[in-house]
């Protein structure tokens, strides 16, 4: 079995474009919350949400083939670019067919979707651009990386919502461990679009739905609900030989993984725990961990109350008394719920935490809530020897998954 490193990262978020900007916005504790400017909010009860703001397609991508591309594609091609960039990977016509690209992605079409039925309705089928149905299908930016970057392995797209990013890097490094492939760009993409804000608007999870200022402050007692946000990250995975032999700077180890599904849970993540507690054990059981050898926790929680106080629960059953003495933050307090680019930016920020020996603070804690007592690293980056990583994502319908990160 082939071990697993990550070798470059791409990131696009509401906090930085890039590895380093990204990873400085989380030391300093920064938030990417703005009203938005994408759409019209006025018939909404918020306006606030992690927007890219200073995303220039143009200058990452060039202009040939862009004019057709909605934005889920140009965010995550320009993701796969800096990837590609950050690990030095040429992708040659020898190396193509052992490269794969692996995205997370849920509702990326949906804006796209309803332009192009509106206008089929509304003026018919005959009034549509043919160049933009490719837009449509939910495959279609991970096929447009391949395609961009000339990768002719396998693509594959993963859309398990909130744990969709996690699972397509679980995925991919599957790929590689049973040498199928040598190389993989992996992660996720959501954009920030009018359907998708209605959505979580309608089932309350919105924080300031209420009319009430929004925040997003997991494990906070003042928490009632997350703040939507849209990003693309792109991790390059890669056989450990495979990157030695081109001198790859390895910037982590992929260690393990798992994930679970919970057919007793139901919406707002009640009843998710015993999916996400397995997904746990089994990553751990996959890496040869113990509990006690992880020094970090990148938290799925998001400021829903019913998640934040289950992921806590879940930490101090399979932790036990070392729950307390482990660090878990939540970096959704700085760039909010991107759904199924989440897992990936949690990865990003996982191997920053790992390559920098510091921890990402949770940002907007005030009010401790006492089932959430676990050290949340408040509001400050933590300065901690980090040697293995634990990354946890839950869906509000059951899928919980889980990886681990080392050094």
């Amino acid at each position: 079995m082939r071990n697993v490193v990550i070798t470059g990262i791409g990131v696009l978020s509401p906090i930085g474009i890039g590895k380093e900007p990204f990873w400085d916005a989380l030391a300093a504790g920064r938030t990417g919350f703005r009203p938005v400017t994408l759409f019209d909010t006025s018939s909404f009860r918020t306006n606030i949400a992690g927007e890219i703001t200073d995303f220039d397609p143009l200058a990452l991508l060039g202009k040939k083939g862009l004019r057709d591309l909605d934005r889920s594609t140009r965010l995550l091609c320009s993701a796969a670019k800096l990837a590609i960039e950050d690990g030095k990977l040429e992708i040659t016509g020898e190396k193509t067919h052992t490269t794969g690209v692996a995205v997370g992605a849920t509702y990326g079409s949906l804006h796209s979707i309803s332009q192009f039925d509106r206008t089929a309705i509304i003026e018919g089928p005959r009034a549509v651009n043919p160049s933009h149905f490719p837009n449509t299908v939910l495959n279609s930016p991970a096929s447009q990386v391949s395609i961009r970057f000339n990768i002719k392995g396998f693509n594959t797209t993963v859309s398990t919502g909130f744990c969709a990013s996690l699972d397509a890097a679980a995925y991919a490094a599957d790929f590689i461990r049973l040498n199928r492939a040598d190389a993989v760009l992996a992660g996720g993409v959501e954009e920030l679009c009018e359907e998708t804000f209605m959505y979580f608007h309608a089932l309350g999870y919105l924080s300031g739905a209420d009319s009430s200022t929004a925040s997003c402050c997991p494990f906070d007692a003042r928490r009632k609900g997350t703040i939507l946000s849209e990003a693309a990250a792109v991790l390059v995975l890669e056989d450990e030989q495979t990157a030695a032999q081109r001198n790859a700077a390895v910037l982590a180890r992929f260690r393990g993984y798992a994930n679970a599904f919970d057919p007793s849970a139901k919406e707002n993540f009640h009843g998710t725990g015993a999916g996400l507690k397995r997904a746990v054990l089994l990553a751990l059981e996959d890496a040869s961990l113990a509990p006690e050898d992880i020094d970090y926790i990148c938290a799925c929680s998001n400021g829903s109350p019913e998640l934040d106080r289950t992921e806590t629960a879940v930490i101090k059953s399979v932790f036990g008394s070392h729950a307390y003495a482990t660090p878990v933050s939540s970096i959704k307090s700085m760039v909010g719920e991107a759904y199924s680019a989440s897992g990936a930016l949690a990865l990003s920020a996982a191997v920053g935490a790992l390559h920098r020996n510091l921890i990402p603070p949770t940002m907007n804690f005030q009010l401790q809530d006492p089932e959430c007592d676990l050290d949340c690293v408040p509001n400050k980056a933590k300065q901690h020897r980090v040697q293995n990583v634990l990354i946890t994502a839950v869906d509000p319908y059951g899928q919980s998954s889980a990886a681990v990160l080392g050094k």
